[in-house]
C-alpha cells in the first residue's frame, strides 16, 4: 500500500506549520518537497517519521493507521541537515550501529555495511575515524547508515544544505544514482530542499510547499515549465522568476515605457493588465536593447547576477560569465518574448511558452 495522507494540519502556535496537506506516495518512487525556509518541509518529514503528531488529518501505510504506529515500529530512516555521526566510532562501526542494535548476525552486518558503503562511494574507508573525513564524506556515512537499515521509507531533510557549492553538485549527482540503483521497489524516498535546481536534478515528483500548504504537485519538468501560480514560479526558480506588471495593447507587451512584440502563445489573451513572468536566464545584454540601471552585481562561480531597475520595475538577469559592473551603471537588455509567462491579476498562470494554463 502507498503512504497516503489526507488533510494533515499542525498548528502549535498562531501559524500553520502544516495546513491540510495531502499526498499519495507510491513505493519505488522518489519525491522531492520543495519550499523556502519555514515552509513546513521538516515538520512534514517529522510527522511521517512519528516525531510530531498532527492536530488533524489521517495517514495510512501498509493497511495501518500510521499515526498510531510508534516511532520505533515505522521502519523509517532519516538523514538530517547536520552530519549526525558517532565521533568515537570508525566508519564501519557508524554504519553498522543500527544493525547491531537489532542484534543482527555479524556476517550479515559485514555484508550489509560493505554493500552500503560501496553504494555511497566509501568502500575502503571502513577503518577511518569520522574526524578524518571531509564534510561530504561524513554526510555519505550518514546516508550509508540510513541505507543499511533497508527502511521502507527514507527521509532526507535538506542533506546537502551545509556543503559548499562544488560538493553539493557532486553529491547531488551521486544521490540521484544511489536512489535510482540502490533502493528496492518497496522503498519510498522523500527528499526535501530549498534549492529548485536540486528538485529538478533529483527528478521524480515534486511537491511545492509554502507556509505549510501544498501549492502544486507534479513531475519536476511540468512544474518548471508550467508553474501554477506566481508563488510557485518564484519558489521553483533560482533566482526567482522576474515578475513585472504589464499590459497587452495593440499586439504589444507594455511596461515601464517598454514595448515588446506579443508572442504567439499570448495572442489569445485579451487586452488587459497581467503579471509578466520571465526567468533571469531569458534576458540578455544587448546594445540595441532597453536601458536599465544597475543596483547590484553578484558573482556566483562563473556566473554574474545583475540586479537592475527601471522606474518601478526590478529584475535580475544571469550572465554565463564573470563581468564587472558598478552601482548606477547603465546597461541595455533584451527580453526573449517567446519565453514570457502570463499570470492573471490573481497570480494564476494564464499562458506559458509550453502551452500551460490554469485559468
Amino acid at each position: 500500500m502507498n503512504l497516503v495522507a489526507e488533510n494533515l494540519s499542525y498548528k502549535p502556535d498562531e501559524q500553520f506549520h502544516l495546513n491540510e496537506v495531502s499526498f499519495d506516495f507510491k513505493k519505488g518512487n522518489i519525491y522531492t518537497i520543495l519550499g523556502r525556509t519555514l515552509s513546513g518541509k521538516t515538520t512534514l518529514l517529522k510527522t511521517i517519521a512519528g516525531l510530531l503528531t498532527p492536530d488533524t488529518g489521517a495517514m495510512q501505510f501498509e493497511d495501518k493507521d500510521f499515526l498510531k504506529v510508534p516511532v520505533w515500529e515505522r521502519n523509517i530512516a532519516m538523514v538530517y541537515q547536520q552530519f549526525i555521526n558517532y565521533p568515537h566510532l570508525n566508519v564501519f562501526e557508524n554504519v553498522a550501529f543500527p544493525l547491531k542494535q537489532r542484534k543482527v548476525d555479524d556476517q550479515v552486518i559485514a555484508d550489509e555495511v560493505t554493500k552500503s558503503l560501496k553504494s555511497v562511494g566509501l568502500e575502503g574507508y571502513e577503518n577511518r575515524k569520522i574526524q578524518e573525513l571531509s564534510g561530504g564524506q561524513q554526510q555519505r556515512v550518514s546516508l550509508a547508515r540510513s541505507l543499511v537499515k533497508n527502511a521502507k521509507i527514507l527521509l532526507l531533510d535538506e542533506p546537502l544544505v551545509n556543503l559548499d557549492y562544488k560538493l553539493r553538485e557532486q553529491l547531488r549527482e551521486e544521490f540521484k544514482n544511489i536512489f535510482s540503483q540502490g533502493l528496492s521497489e518497496d522503498s519510498i524516498v522523500i527528499f526535501s530542499t530549498t534549492d529548485p535546481r536540486e528538485a529538478m536534478e533529483i527528478n521524480g515528483e515534486v511537491i511545492v510547499l509554502d507556509e505549510g500548504k501544498v501549492l502544486q504537485v507534479g513531475q519536476a519538468k511540468e512544474i518548471f515549465e508550467n508553474p501554477k501560480t506566481l508563488k510557485v514560479a518564484e519558489i521553483s526558480n533560482d533566482p526567482p522568476m522576474n515578475i513585472l506588471k504589464a499590459i497587452i495593447q495593440e499586439n504589444k507587451i507594455i511596461f515601464e515605457e517598454i514595448k515588446v512584440n506579443l508572442p504567439s502563445h499570448l495572442s489569445s489573451l485579451k487586452e488587459k493588465s497581467f503579471n509578466l513572468g520571465i526567468r533571469a536566464s531569458d534576458i540578455e545584454l544587448s546594445d540595441s536593447g532597453f536601458e536599465f540601471e544597475v543596483e547590484l552585481a553578484e558573482i556566483s562561480g562563473s556566473e554574474t547576477l545583475l540586479h537592475l531597475k527601471r522606474g518601478n520595475a526590478r529584475i535580475i538577469i544571469s550572465i554565463e560569465e564573470v563581468l564587472n559592473f558598478n552601482i548606477h551603471d547603465r546597461v541595455k537588455i533584451n527580453f526573449n518574448a517567446n519565453k514570457v509567462y502570463a499570470f492573471n491579476e490573481d497570480g494564476v498562470l494564464a499562458s506559458s511558452p509550453f502551452g500551460g494554463s490554469y485559468v
